[in-house]
Order: structure tokens, then sequence, then C-alpha cells
């Protein structure tokens, strides 16, 4: 008696370090799993990291249609009120070239005045007092997939935390990555770097992604933002995995969305129930041509224990796992199975 209950413990054993072999390397590490939140949770984040964030913009910087007053200490003759052109320049009198000021400080304007005023002759050494009469703020573009797409009119940069959380963050279908697009002949006049004739190039366009702009300190992730910018969140992709799984919901695809297939999804969904079907599992995608819903088959159980191909998913993919548990059987018929994925709530994938 002894001996047969020693041989069935022993049995046990085995058979759930099997199962765990056969299923543990496919689900999300604790550290992982901490990882997949709603887009909610990530706006909490990001309005915390925005108030950190407030006024670190640093001194204004001058814009198209801003009026300047201009004070050359003892020579009234160069004091005067300038506005600064829609291309960004001023003109003094007696100076033989206009000004590019846009892009500058108030501080950076006066040196270069003051070395301009030098090198024409026109004053040995100048004190030149440069005053903001008028502020034009510049806009700061918006779109995508935000809460709320807008135009924010400001006459400072902000850093891209402040820019998201003033536009009440990102939204639910969000993707996993932000991009910057900057108008490079503005960035090179701010840093008061590009000769006045140098040729306009076209903008240029900088991607951050959403995970390490939270989870990391790196300047380059939080970058400044300024007028004339326009920031984008593109829409993610979303696969649904529904049905007789442990954490049923729709997952945004993050930046190896060339990887999702149903392996990782049901990892993601932490797994099956106990009543679950895995072996008459099914896909539901859409024909992109017809826009008809078309059902594919998959045996979870052969894909769990790598006895058979698993299956890639694409943007909209719902992947139902079937429940055996009496009256909670469901037909596998598309219109059930949409109806199922559309109460679900949607996750991010983050860093996974």
């Amino acid at each position: 008696m002894c001996r047969n209950r020693g041989v069935f413990i022993i049995l046990v054993r085995v058979c759930l370090l099997v199962a765990l072999a056969g299923f543990s390397s496919g689900i999300p590490s604790r550290a992982q799993q901490q990882r997949l939140e709603s887009a909610d949770q990530t706006n909490s984040r990001l309005r915390d990291l925005a108030r950190l964030n407030e006024n670190s913009g640093g001194d204004y910087r001058i814009g198209s249609g801003d009026l300047l007053a201009v004070d050359v200490f003892d020579v009234p003759q160069l004091s005067r009120e300038v506005r600064v052109s829609e291309t960004g320049y001023i003109g003094l009198p007696l100076l033989p070239v206009r000004v590019l000021a846009r892009g500058l400080t108030g501080t950076q304007l006066e040196e270069k005045l003051s070395e301009l005023l030098q090198l024409n002759g026109l004053v040995t050494h100048p004190e030149i007092t440069v005053t903001i009469k008028e502020q034009h703020s510049l806009p700061i573009t918006v779109i995508g997939s935000v809460k709320m797409p807008q135009v924010i009119q400001t006459s400072r940069s902000m850093s891209l935390v402040e820019v998201l959380s003033r536009c009440g963050g990102i939204a639910d279908d969000a993707g996993s990555n932000v991009l910057i697009t900057k108008d490079k002949s503005l960035e090179e006049s701010r840093t008061n770097s590009a000769p006045a004739d140098a040729p306009l190039e076209m903008p240029a366009t900088f991607t951050v992604n959403l995970w390490d702009l939270i989870n990391k300190t790196e300047p380059q992730n939080n970058i400044m933002v300024s007028g004339g910018d326009v920031v984008t969140v593109p829409r993610g992709g979303i696969v649904y995995v529904v049905g007789a799984v442990t954490r049923p919901g729709g997952f945004v695809l993050s930046n190896d969305a060339d990887q999702m297939t149903t392996f990782k999804a049901l990892a993601l969904a932490q797994g099956t129930t106990s009543t679950a079907k895995p072996n008459e599992a099914v896909i539901v995608r859409k024909d992109p041509t017809t826009g008809k819903s078309q059902e594919i088959p998959v045996d979870l159980k052969k894909v769990m224990q790598r006895k058979g191909g698993d299956t890639k998913l694409v943007a909209n993919d719902i992947l139902f796992v079937p429940d055996s548990a009496g009256k909670r059987a469901w037909h596998r018929t598309s219109e059930i199975i949409i109806s199922l994925a559309s109460g679900t709530a949607l996750l991010r994938l983050g860093a996974l």
C-alpha cells in the first residue's frame, strides 16, 4: 500500500513538471505581468511626470510676430521697436543685413546685435537691451490616438510628458511610440547655428517609445517640444483573446507586433481555464478586401505542447478559446465571438 502511494506521488509530480515545462516558457514573468496596464494607468503616471516637469522650458524664445524693443545705449538713432517678420527676421537702420531673431532668447539677440554693430563699425562698445513687448505664441500640434487632439498655443518649450498630459493622455488604442516632427530650419535658428542664406530643410521626425518615456530618466526620451512641432501618437493594432482564458482582454500591439502569435497572445492572457477546450480554439479575422469575417481553426493544445505550428496574429484578430462547462459552451460563430470581444478591457504590452 505504501509502495503504491509512493509511486502515485511520484507520478503526480512528474505530470506537474511536464505540464509546467510545456507552457511556463510562454507565461510572462511577474515583472513582465506588471507591465500590462490600461491606458488610464499609463496616463496617471504621465500626469505625475508632467507635474515634475512644469516650468522646465527655460527662457522664452523669440518667435515670428513678436514685438521687440531694441535699445542701444547712447545711440537713439538705432533704438526702436521692431516686429519680427513671418520668416523670423528683424531689421535695424544702418545695418546692411537683416538679423534672424526667431528662435533666440533676448540675451542671445543682444549678443548677436552687439557683434554686428561692432563688425560694421557703427558702435565701438555697444550696450544693447532687448525687451519683448508682445509675445505671439506658437502652436504645438498634437494629433493621433490621444484623448483630446488639439493645438496647444505656448510661448515656451514644453516637455513631451507635459504635452501628452495637456491632451488628457493617450487613448485606449494608442500604439507604443510617439512621433515628434520638428522643422530643422527652425531648430537650427533656435541654436543660432544656421547661416541666413542656408537652404530650407525638410522636417525631421524623432521616435520616442512610451514605455521608455515613463520608466526611464534619460533626457533623450522626455525631449523638449517647441512651437511649430507636431506630436503624433499613431494608433496601435489590437489583438483580442477571449473565452476560457484567465485574463481575457484586448492587447495593444507593441514594437514587436511582427512577433505576435497565438502562443504569446495566450501567454499574455495568462493561459486557459480548467474548463477550456484549447484544441477547438478559433481565430476570427476580417478579410481586408471583402470585410467579411472568417474563422481559422487552431489547436492551442498542440501549440502549448510545441507540437503544432504557431500561428501569427495580425491587428484586430480575435483568438477565441471555447468553454466546455455546460451551458457556457459557445457555438463558434463570428458574430458571438466579436460581441464577446467588444466588451473586453484594453491592456498595453509595455516592453514585453
